[in-house]
């Protein structure tokens, strides 16, 4: 087994699939591992769907890796839904990205689980895994973190947070379900599928915090796909809490699809066809970086001279303590950067950000979370971590020109380039 390369990447979700297809595109030797014996991360482990927003009102603002997946599923008949255009086939997202990934020339390693990293003088000098057999030892000029919760990051000592600053909760997890053979033509009106929903809750029918219905269609003909179970209080790095939420998720997935099939016109023949390998974690740790991205910054449409993605996707945060969520949009047409300082850690020189974790504020994070922006975010990190290990350059130190010349012969997007100060 070969132990050495150019650019390690952590975790093969959304951010970790534009990481390891980014850094091979600019010739450097990669290494994707992965905890799972498949790719996709939110896409297909969580079984998140559809994609958010990559959109600026008719504009499409982010493209790259993420518009090669939309291809790849499109050919393959596994993206869109007449009453939701951006649904797509989990099993294909598997499909797709590790196509991708492999035809890079990027090496993949499933099976694999981050277990702990060495650092001296503010370097990463290996990555420990656990796989099926036994501990082993990798190493690389530049690593990239695309665990989603920073735990990369976390191990090597850069600065984290978690949750909200007054108390430190973070977002609700949700463990994604699906009922099959569903009458969708019968189905109410998701307003009246609510009031019926708050009802029962009222009668203590359902123990569930969130507030209403929120359901999506999906590419096969009667299965309705529901984002509607609500676990708080919990967190997604610590073991033992985290397997609690993982219960009480599967409890509400089993108590809402019960009632569903026992009160909701068109689930009389229903079934419940499956729940997510894994909860949805919408936010644990962030890892500061050079830059801290605010949710003021979002709201503002604010554009930097380093920026690597662009995103138009809300503050959206789902109350860390029960009911409630918060939503502020953009004005229509506008859309944020996010800069690459942001994805560039504190306290440790040779790791780069590339998922959801970057730096940033718990209120900017519910925005910048999304699949679309994060795969954005990866291929930067990639693009960058494959420039500096093939240069000799510190990620703090990289061209954050080169890197947008190179995102853009990648086929990404950068908006305008048009800095504010």
């Amino acid at each position: 087994m070969k132990t050495d390369y150019d650019v390690i990447v952590c975790g093969g979700g959304p951010g970790g699939v534009g990481a390891a297809v980014g850094a091979a595109r600019t010739g450097a030797d990669v290494l994707l591992v992965e905890r799972y014996g498949f790719l996709g991360g939110g896409a297909t482990a969580m079984l998140v769907n559809p994609f958010m927003t990559y959109f600026a009102g008719d504009r499409q603002i982010i493209h790259g890796v993420l518009q090669e997946i939309i291809e790849g599923l499109l050919d393959m008949g596994a993206y869109g839904h007449p009453k939701t255009p951006w649904a797509f086939d989990a099993e294909a997202v598997k499909i797709v990205c590790e196509q991708l990934c492999l035809e890079n020339g990027v090496d993949l390693l499933y099976h694999t689980f981050l277990a702990s990293c060495a650092v001296e003088d503010n370097m990463i000098t290996e990555i420990q895994v656990a796989t099926k057999d036994g501990i082993k030892h990798f190493t690389a000029k530049i690593f990239i973190d695309s665990t989603g919760d920073g735990d990369l990051a976390y191990f090597s000592g850069a600065p984290t947070e978690k949750g909200r600053q007054a108390d430190g909760l973070a977002q609700p997890m949700t463990l994604n379900f699906r009922m099959a053979n569903v009458e969708i033509a019968s189905m109410p009106p998701v307003e009246e599928m609510t009031e019926r929903y708050v009802a029962a809750k009222t009668r203590g029918e359902i123990q569930c915090p969130r507030e209403d219905i929120l359901i999506f269609f999906t590419t096969q003909p009667d299965v309705v796909h529901f984002n509607q179970t609500r676990v708080i209080r919990h967190d997604a790095t610590d073991p033992v809490s985290y397997t609690k939420a993982e219960v009480e998720g599967r409890r509400q997935a089993w108590q809402i699809s019960q009632w569903l099939i026992g009160n909701m016109p068109g689930f009389e023949n229903a079934y419940l066809q499956q729940t997510a390998p894994q909860l949805g974690v919408r936010e644990s740790r962030r890892v500061m970086g050079e830059y801290i991205l605010t949710d003021t910054d979002l709201l503002n449409a604010r554009k930097f001279s380093d920026v690597i993605v662009c995103g138009s996707y809300p503050v959206d945060i789902h109350n860390p303590d029960g009911e409630g969520t918060v939503l502020k949009h953009l004005k229509p047409g506008e859309w944020y950067d996010v800069p690459y300082r942001a994805l560039v850690p504190l306290g440790v020189d040779n790791l780069l950000i590339g998922s959801r974790c970057i730096s940033t504020t718990h209120a900017a994070h519910s925005a910048i979370r999304v699949m679309p922006i994060v795969f954005g975010i990866g291929q930067a990190a990639g693009i960058a971590a494959g420039q500096c290990a093939l240069s000799g350059v510190l990620p703090r130190n990289a061209d954050a020109a080169a890197i947008q010349t190179e995102l853009l012969k990648q086929g990404g997007s950068l908006g305008d380039l048009n800095p504010t100060p």
